[in-house]
């Protein structure tokens, strides 16, 4: 039994480093993944949010959540396991937010229509295309699982208008490092690698 803790599961918070660490794919399921999803799914209906990675939640594992219509569950809940995006077309600009940015929004330009495969918690082969909101939340959370947020793919004009609120949410993270209420960068990292080592 490993000591690394999962618990109690929270959304981070940018700048913490498991935002930016790229997850590895997922090689089984078991109970504890699905109690993790399943908690996942309440996180984000608590947030009013509608996609969630796991690097969100401080774990390194390849999946997602979504759930583009959450008056609805949990008939509308979707998960991707693995997820990977196999073509793109089409070009659209629509205003993006993050559940781990709170308050912050941006223009983004991402592919319209894409076709994916993915696989969900029973590991049944998912292969479909998506267009419109889901196209855009898939590729939104799939970002999160290489370390990529939203504000990396914005203009320099639209990162330059957060640039106050950026440093704003350092400086408190900066905080709560510095009086040990968040582990170090280090520690962090060591315990990404623990957690990958047990189920990727």
């Amino acid at each position: 039994m490993s000591s690394v803790k999962t618990e109690p599961l929270e959304i981070v918070l940018y700048p913490h480093p498991t935002l930016r660490h790229k997850s590895k794919p997922l090689k089984r399921v078991d109970a504890e993944l699905r109690r993790i999803v399943r908690k996942m799914f309440d996180l984000m209906y608590e947030a009013k949010g509608i996609g969630l990675a796991a690097n969100q939640v401080d774990l390194p594992y390849r999946l997602f959540i979504v759930n583009v219509d959450p008056e609805q569950p949990p008939e509308a809940e979707q998960v991707f396991i693995n997820p990977v995006i196999t073509a793109r077309s089409g070009s659209g600009d629509y205003e993006e937010g993050c559940l781990s940015l709170p308050g912050l929004v941006g223009t983004v330009r991402r592919p319209t229509k894409i076709s994916i495969e993915a696989y969900d918690l029973s590991g049944r082969h998912i292969t479909g295309e998506l267009d419109d909101l889901p196209a855009r939340v898939f590729q939104h959370e799939l970002d999160h699982l290489d370390g990529v947020l939203f504000i990396d793919r914005l203009s320099e004009t639209g990162r330059l208008a957060l640039k106050e609120e950026l440093e704003e949410f350092e400086t408190v993270f900066a905080g709560h490092q510095k009086r040990g209420e968040v582990p170090s960068d280090e520690q962090i990292r060591q315990r990404l690698l623990e957690l990958e080592r047990l189920r990727t």
